[in-house]
């Protein structure tokens, strides 16, 4: 039974993730931070305590801010695979944040590389860096692949590119199984409630359920590269199962605006998103990335990856779980 140990297992891909390890066989630990509030709804249903089963899925107290804890958890473990999902991921809050994010999303991956190192695992593990399309930022060529320079433009991507550089610093100094996995946005019904599109999905249940009146959002235009996070982690999975270890890009090779998708959104529950979404100017990044749209072939031609679930059924999906959500609280 192989063994992987999930950074962030308690966000949306570390969720799908865990799904989808314990489907292969894995044996599979998470760090959680400690917290006085529990957050764990996402993977509640995957808990020995939920399934009664013998567990399969450990947790463990951790954080990147603490090196000690994270060596002498790879020690005790000696995992086969590593995910570093965890990260402090908005890039509209790291321009209020950028010593935290920089310290947890950039600083933090260079501890758990570190630990790696020095819990003398470094030569039968493999490791999966989660970098971002963030990091080409103001881009340089259209579209992007995985020799497209990077030009990031918010504290985060900066913690990114800090890290995803730093993840093949040590794959070429220690020989160390590690691949970065660029991967450009993807959505699901756990995608946080802040991010755009969920902010979008949940707004679009509730006006139709009555329990909303209208949607404050920023820049409208910008372009994004959207694919269904589900299908993403599999591509983690796949980078680590190669020969030998390398970068990928993950995408749809297509890109939407903010207002398609709350087209396809508002259109789902048949609802003109026009009536009901106003602009405030404090939702604007004080640097904007216009554009996104990411080139899938190297991940298709080696991994034998690519997308399926496209932006309107995307959308789709994630208005149907939040109408279901909306409608299941007027009930109760």
């Amino acid at each position: 039974m192989k063994k992987a140990l999930i950074t962030g297992i308690t966000g949306q891909d570390g969720s799908y993730l865990a799904e989808f390890l314990l489907k292969k066989g894995y044996q599979v630990h998470g760090i959680v931070r400690r917290s006085s509030s529990i957050n764990r709804s996402r993977i509640d249903h995957l808990l020995p305590y939920e399934t009664g089963t013998k567990p399969s899925l450990t947790l463990h107290y951790g954080d990147l801010a603490d090196s000690v804890s994270l060596v002498k958890l790879l020690y005790k473990l000696q995992p086969d695979e590593i995910y570093n999902l965890a990260a402090q991921s908005h890039v509209r809050v790291s321009f209020d944040i950028p010593e935290y994010t920089a310290d947890i999303t950039g600083v933090g991956a260079a501890r758990i590389l570190e630990a790696v190192i020095e819990s003398g695992i470094a030569k039968k593990v493999r490791f999966y860096q989660a970098s971002s399309s963030e990091m080409f930022g103001k881009v340089q060529a259209v579209p992007q692949d995985e020799s497209t320079p990077f030009y990031p433009r918010s504290p985060y991507a900066c913690a990114k590119l800090f890290a995803h550089w730093l993840t093949v610093n040590y794959r070429e100094s220690y020989n160390l199984f590690a691949c970065s996995g660029i991967l450009f946005n993807h959505e699901s019904p756990r995608r946080g409630e802040t991010f755009v599109t969920r902010k979008i999905t949940i707004a679009a249940a509730r006006i139709k359920a009555g329990q909303q009146k209208e949607l404050v959002l920023g820049n409208l235009d910008s372009k994004r590269d959207w694919g269904f996070a589900q299908e993403y982690v599999e591509g983690m999975w796949l980078m680590l199962q190669q020969d030998e270890p390398d970068d990928y890009v993950l995408a749809t090779n297509e890109t939407h605006t903010i207002k398609e998708f709350l087209d396809a959104a508002f259109s789902r529950v048949g609802l003109d998103w026009k009536e009901y979404v106003k602009f405030d100017e404090r939702f604007l990044r004080p640097a904007e990335v216009d554009l996104l749209i990411g080139d899938y072939s190297k991940a298709k031609k080696k991994m034998g990856w690519e997308p399926k679930v496209r932006m309107k059924a995307l959308a789709e999906l994630m208005v149907d779980s939040d109408l279901k959500a909306a409608l299941r609280d007027a009930g109760s």
